[in-house]
């Protein structure tokens, strides 16, 4: 290598990202790609090389393919936690650890069969109402069970709908009798029958139930984020639950596994229920018919994974907190590129809400 080589690749090597290290032959074309990344400490990282990734299905290809980094590849296969992503201290330490991080979906099969004949029944079990006004969880998932309406039975009607608590507990579960005509019962996947809407709960009935059970005693245009008494609401692809359901609630306080950039493809799209389930979690569901219950476990379980992270705590972890907004001059370019790559990242902060968040509050 010539000296004019070795000149321009220290100058590069000077212009890495101490977050994704991505390489830049200038200065400020780092500064350009700092102040559109948001890297924080809030994304996901790898335990062997501490390279920060977008989520971590771009993780999960960074330590095990289609072309992962070798050396952090043949570490995380000895020692690496495939549902956490986490690296142990050892081999032993992994087995056991691995043993705890993957759930079962045992239980909740059981309680699918007794939640479905109750509902078939028309029954609620008076411990599940008294439960929603004694012990008042302040985390809850929902899902819904949708047949379908129209001429070509593709419109989508709530039928079945489900809410539970953190620890997988029925607080409200009941067939709803949909507003307009069922066209397709969607038998193979919903199990639901004309006779379980026959006498079902009316669209109505169940939307004031649900609603007066989310806002828990505050009025809607009331409810904030922090210190309300609004309860979190975990789901997956909770907008459409909510339409369907004919419900408004304030997005702040709504925890979507299918929107949370930390759970999305390397794509930006959204990963399925069942891959996320299986993945993050180790077991299968959707086998067969699918029961709203085993959502709402699911959703939950993928939230406290995410809400139990440990992340450095900042006093303004989001970039558009208004702190971080007035500081905005910190980014000037003459200043910035001053900076060395570990200095840009500790000033810079997330695009999304961590759920690590709802930890500390």
């Amino acid at each position: 290598m010539d000296y004019r080589s070795s000149i321009e690749s220290s100058e590069t090597l000077r212009n890495k990202c101490a977050a994704c290290y991505r390489q830049f032959n200038k200065m400020e074309h780092l500064v350009e790609h700092m102040k559109i990344s948001y890297h924080s400490g809030h994304e996901p990282t790898c335990g062997v090389c501490k390279k920060h990734c977008r989520s971590f299905e771009s993780l999960r290809e960074h330590l095990i393919g289609p072309l992962p980094k070798q050396e952090c590849k043949n570490i995380f296969s000895l020692r690496g936690c495939r549902f956490c992503m986490m690296i142990l201290e050892s081999p032993n330490a992994r087995r056991t650890h691995q043993e705890r991080c993957q759930f079962s979906s045992a239980n909740a099969v059981i309680f699918v069969g007794l939640t479905t004949r109750m509902a078939a029944l028309g029954l609620r079990d008076k411990a599940m109402i008294d439960y929603t006004s004694s012990r008042s969880p302040k985390v809850v998932a929902l899902s819904c069970k949708m047949v379908g309406g129209g001429s070509d039975g593709s419109l989508d009607l709530c039928a079945r709908v489900c809410i539970t608590d953190e620890s997988d507990n029925v607080v409200f579960h009941t067939y709803v009798k949909p507003s307009m005509i069922v066209t397709n019962y969607r038998y193979g996947t919903t199990g639901i029958r004309p006779e379980h809407l026959r006498d079902a709960m009316p669209l109505k009935h169940a939307q004031r139930k649900i609603q007066e059970f989310l806002c828990n005693g505050e009025p809607m245009w009331k409810i904030r984020p922090r210190g309300g008494r609004g309860r979190i609401l975990v789901g997956h692809g909770l907008d459409h639950d909510l339409d369907r359901l004919q419900l408004e609630y304030p997005s702040s306080i709504m925890r979507d596994t299918a929107k949370y950039p930390p759970l999305m493809k390397t794509s930006k799209l959204s990963n399925s229920l069942k891959y996320l389930t299986q993945a993050y979690l180790g077991y299968d569901i959707h086998v067969g018919i699918q029961d709203p219950y085993e959502d709402c476990v699911a959703t939950m379980r993928l939230y406290t994974r995410m809400r139990y992270q440990k992340h450095k705590t900042e006093a303004y972890p989001q970039a558009a907190d208004a702190q971080n907004r007035s500081n905005q001059v910190a980014w000037r370019q003459n200043e910035v590129e001053r900076m060395s790559p570990d200095e840009m990242l500790s000033i810079s902060r997330s695009d999304y809400y961590c759920w690590c968040l709802d930890s500390l509050a």
